[in-house]
């Protein structure tokens, strides 16, 4: 199998799928730093808030040119990985998980411009031991002006992504958009198609019986992709808002600071997700319309 390539798994009443390697229980977090400034103090000093366990923290350093990754791994507990080179949210994160011994069972891979509520990670695995199947769990994001995000929603059909793309920035409040945000759920613990990759909780026997992050995804839909592929793969991904956690950039991070090449990875990355999920010859039409149609739609967006 491809690394990262969907898969089916077994049916969700099989459990999950195939025989990987045993873990401790130790908690580790990594997170993905490209020059996070000051947001990665803020980052570091919510962690040890979070948990009563010992923590250790892998800064998986994508090429950071103004020092904060050095200075955060002064700290005790926490290690730089210097990448070199920007490779991606998901290869960094990979990396990081990998650099990870046996001992480690769960592991938080988050943003470094996130903030942990008190005790949230002993939440989120107190939520983890209620759902044994869980292979990935995610807490209630706020952004930094408190509100929340829809963190936990569909996966996105073609349906859903249609009538989402097309109406998304014109009409925000269009059922499609909604839906598949799932933004009239209540945040209630239950059952995703995915979460954000902005926090989530891991158990490294479920991230690596996927092999992890696809990383054919630069950024963007690698969270959506790899909740799919635990999905098939006899996982659950779990809301568990008990526990909470401010994300202080992405989540509400405005049209005008969104750069051109960020649109343009967040239009191939769903032409990807979308064309892995609809492969073969028969289908090669819709590819061709998806790739025109999200092409036009980046071109718009960037204007």
């Amino acid at each position: 199998m491809e690394p990262g390539r969907p898969h089916e798994g077994p049916r969700q009443d099989e459990g999950p799928g195939r025989d990987v390697r045993t873990y401790g229980d130790e908690l580790a977090v990594v997170t993905v730093t490209y020059s996070p400034g000051e947001t990665l103090d803020a980052f570091l000093d919510s962690v040890p808030k979070a948990t009563t366990r010992p923590v250790r923290v892998i800064l998986a350093d994508n090429g950071s040119v103004d020092g904060a990754p050095e200075r955060g791994a002064e700290r005790d507990g926490v290690d730089l990985l210097r990448i070199g080179e920007n490779v991606g949210y998901g290869t960094a994160a990979n990396r990081g998980v990998a650099e990870l011994g046996d001992e480690v069972g769960w592991v938080v891979v988050a943003n470094p411009d996130l903030v942990f509520g008190p005790g949230s990670l002993d939440e989120l695995l107190a939520v983890a031991a209620r759902w044994p199947r869980a292979g990935a769990l995610g807490p209630l994001i706020r952004d930094a002006d408190g509100h929340v995000y829809p963190s936990a929603r569909l996966l996105p059909s073609l349906g859903r992504g249609a009538g989402h793309a097309a109406l998304g920035r014109v009409w925000p409040d269009n059922p499609w958009t909604r839906s598949y945000r799932q933004e009239d759920a209540e945040p209630v613990e239950r059952t995703a198609g995915w979460l954000s990759g902005s926090c989530l909780l891991l158990r490294r026997t479920a991230f690596d019986s996927v092999d992890g992050f696809d990383p054919r995804y630069f950024m963007y839909f690698e969270d959506v992709d790899l909740g799919d592929r635990l999905n098939r793969a006899g996982w659950r991904n779990v809301y568990a808002p008990s526990a909470e956690v401010v994300h202080t950039g992405g989540a509400s991070t405005s049209k005008a600071d969104v750069s051109a090449r960020m649109l343009t990875e967040h239009h191939r990355s769903a032409y990807r997700y979308l064309a892995d999920r609809n492969a073969g010859v028969l289908r090669a039409p819709l590819r061709a319309l998806l790739k025109a149609g999200l092409t036009a739609r980046a071109r718009s967006a960037s204007r």
